[in-house]
């Protein structure tokens, strides 16, 4: 099926130190700035080690969630969309993310009533799964949808149900596999997908990262670490408890393209 895509370029956005002020359904704790900086750079640092050209924004202050840049744009081989953020609270992070893509791609935009979230797209080769999601609505589905048409890649909606984001629960691994929960793997949308099906207490690490024929996983999930050791790619494992404190995760800290 797919290629596993070989990335050039990321983006990323520093946290600010107003970050914890962000949106979140999480009963963690408080998330420590200290902490999700030593995280962050730690984040960044892999990426670059996987021969990747990260520019790292600065934070923006009226925006807590800003470093989470991958709602704010889906970046294809052909073309960067700007999102329309489906919180009224992150409306406006995009701003700044369109310039700077600017200079890799031509753009376009999702445009109200339409909103998305990137982190309810998911590009599996020139295939894209969007979520129908809370950030996500249909008419935002479905302009991306066109767009994609544009330049011969497919595209299918997936009902998210309960999750934030499509890739809280699942995620392409390379070598036709997804990884993803029980609710999504009965999907028929999934069916032509070899699949790795999340323990029912590591739901999180359904959210780990292909880049460059290795896999970024969330510490603290052994099993789901044994599972992807079988795919055979080298792993690295990043702590991210305080992302994780804000509904985030490793593939929401950069744009990979």
């Amino acid at each position: 099926m797919a290629q596993d895509d070989i990335f050039k370029y990321a983006i990323a956005r520093k946290p600010g130190p107003n970050f914890a002020d962000g949106l979140t359904t999480s009963d963690l704790g408080k998330p420590d700035f200290t902490l999700m900086t030593v995280q962050y750079e730690a984040y960044v640092r892999t990426l670059e080690a996987l021969d990747l050209e990260v520019t790292v924004l600065e934070p923006e202050p009226d925006f807590p969630d800003a470093h989470f840049v991958e709602d704010a744009a889906v970046v294809t081989p052909d073309i960067a969309v700007i999102t329309n953020p489906g919180a009224a609270a992150r409306q406006g992070e995009e701003k700044t993310i369109e310039p700077v893509l600017a200079a890799h791609r031509p753009i376009a935009r999702i445009e109200p009533p339409g909103t998305l979230d990137g982190g309810d797209v998911l590009m599996v080769g020139s295939h894209f799964f969007i979520g129908i999601s809370e950030r996500t609505n249909p008419q935002g589905a479905e302009q991306l949808g066109r767009i994609l048409d544009r330049f011969g890649s497919t595209w299918s909606p997936v009902d998210v149900g309960k999750g934030l984001h499509l890739k809280s629960g699942v995620n392409y691994v390379g070598r036709n596999t997804l990884l993803l929960t029980r609710a999504f793997s009965t999907l028929d949308v999934f069916a032509p997908y070899e699949k790795i099906v999340l323990d029912s207490q590591e739901v999180y690490a359904g959210n780990s990262l292909l880049v460059n024929d290795h896999l970024i996983v969330p510490e603290g999930f052994p099993d789901t670490q044994a599972k992807l050791e079988n795919l055979g790619y080298p792993i690295r494992v990043l702590d991210v408890s305080e992302v994780q404190k804000m509904d985030g995760g490793l593939t929401c800290l950069s744009l990979r393209f």
